[in-house]
C-alpha cells in the first residue's frame, strides 16, 4: 500500500504524504489533501495484524477510531449482500449488525472490519464508489465537512449499507 500512496502522491499537486497522525491537521490546514501511509502506523499495532482477513477496510477503521471520525467505505457493489450480489436468493443489507456480520464467510468488506467496530463501538458505512455522487450525498453534498448522523436515516434513491458496530 505504500508504494501506491507514493505512487499517486507523485500524480496529484494538490495532496501531501505523511505516515503520522499528528501531521493530518497541518496537511489539511495548508489545503492539501493529507495520503497517509499506514505502516508505519501499523508496525506494532495490536488491533491490526498482518492477515489476508485484513485490506484497507481494516486499516480506515482503526485509523478512523484514532482520530474519531465517521467510516465510510466506498466498494464496487451497493452494499452488504448475504451472498455474492449476482446470486439466487442474495438479500441485501440497509443496516446490519457487525455481530451477525462476522457470520458471513464473504461480504464486500474484510473480515476483522466487523471485529474492529465492535472493539471500537464505532459505525460504518458501505456505499458503491463507482457513483461519487451517493459518496457526496451521504457525506453532506460536496460543501459539507460533516457526515449524516448515524441515527438519521436519509431516503436517498440508491442503495447503501449501514454497519452497527455499538
Amino acid at each position: 500500500m505504500d508504494i501506491t500512496a507514493k505512487l499517486l502522491n507523485d500524480k496529484l499537486d494538490f495532496t501531501k504524504i505523511t505516515s503520522s497522525l499528528e501531521n493530518l491537521e497541518n496537511i489539511l490546514d495548508s489545503g492539501k489533501i493529507p495520503i497517509l501511509i499506514c505502516s508505519d502506523i501499523l508496525k506494532d499495532n495490536s488491533n491490526i495484524y498482518p492477515s489476508w482477513n485484513v485490506t484497507s477496510d481494516s486499516i480506515s477503521a482503526y485509523v478512523s477510531n484514532i482520530l474519531k471520525a465517521k467510516l465510510l467505505i466506498a466498494t464496487n457493489v451497493d452494499g452488504i449482500y448475504s451472498r455474492e450480489p449476482n446470486s439466487v436468493g442474495s438479500k441485501f443489507f440497509d443496516e446490519i449488525d457487525a455481530k451477525k456480520l462476522l457470520t458471513f464467510n464473504e461480504t464486500s468488506v474484510d473480515l476483522m472490519l466487523s471485529e474492529l467496530l465492535i472493539k471500537f463501538g464505532n459505525n460504518c458505512f458501505v456505499v458503491n464508489g463507482s457513483f461519487p455522487e451517493r459518496v457526496l450525498s451521504l457525506i453532506g453534498g460536496k460543501n459539507s465537512d460533516k457526515m449524516i448522523d448515524d441515527d438519521y436515516k436519509p431516503n436517498y434513491n440508491f442503495r447503501y449499507t449501514l454497519i452497527r458496530g455499538e
